[in-house]
């Protein structure tokens, strides 16, 4: 089987990736090949961070290697908190804390309308490749359900009528920013 490293340590992350992959390669996390060094962000653009990591292991692991950044993208918010979703409320900052800030910077606004993006870039070989997944959606008011993880309570996806966190891992899989990048990174690497 095809080993491909997925240059993460979230937990929840690789295991959507996985279930999205299914057994067409066999994805290995960071702490699989023995990588322990917090890969820094530092790029303005989620294909910036996304490239970053990815030839960040191909270059110190060897390992051909795909990343992905996400960013939420709120309209009324000019697209914040985008490339620094997952840092929005402090770097020290968990989801709760960043939802609590996002909410907060809602309040007073009536046009929910927001986006989840994931870009993917591929290091295989000598070969770099970008691939993008889009949801468009609405934030909720609240936080409603307990599955997922991130912004995933407060985000509805358009004609849906429940938040990702309210979906199981399927259905999230089927219409998600992540699941739509990846089937295009699944479509690439079984076209060689």
């Amino acid at each position: 089987m095809n080993k491909l490293v997925f240059a993460t340590n979230n937990k929840h992350k690789l295991e959507e990736l996985r279930a999205i992959v299914g057994d067409k390669y066999d994805i290995l996390g960071l702490r699989d090949i023995g990588c322990d060094v917090d890969i820094p962000e530092t790029a303005t653009t989620l294909e910036g961070n996304a490239l970053i990591k990815a030839q960040f292991v191909k270059e110190h692991y060897g390992y051909d290697c795909f990343a992905d950044d996400t960013g939420l993208e709120v309209e009324a918010l000019n697209g914040a908190p985008g490339v620094y979703s997952a840092r929005y409320a402090g770097p020290e900052c968990d989801s709760a804390n960043n939802m609590a800030l996002l909410l907060q910077n809602m309040a007073d606004k009536d046009n929910r309308k927001a986006r989840f993006r994931t870009v993917i870039a591929l290091v295989k070989g000598d070969d770099t490749m970008l691939f993008e997944g889009i949801v468009e959606g609405a934030i909720l008011r609240e936080g409603a359900g307990e599955n997922g993880f991130g912004y995933d309570p407060i985000f509805e996806p358009e004609a849906c009528g429940l938040s990702f966190a309210q979906m199981d891992s399927a259905s999230k899989n089927a219409i998600s920013h992540r699941g739509r990048a990846t089937q295009k990174l699944i479509n690439y690497l079984k076209s060689l």
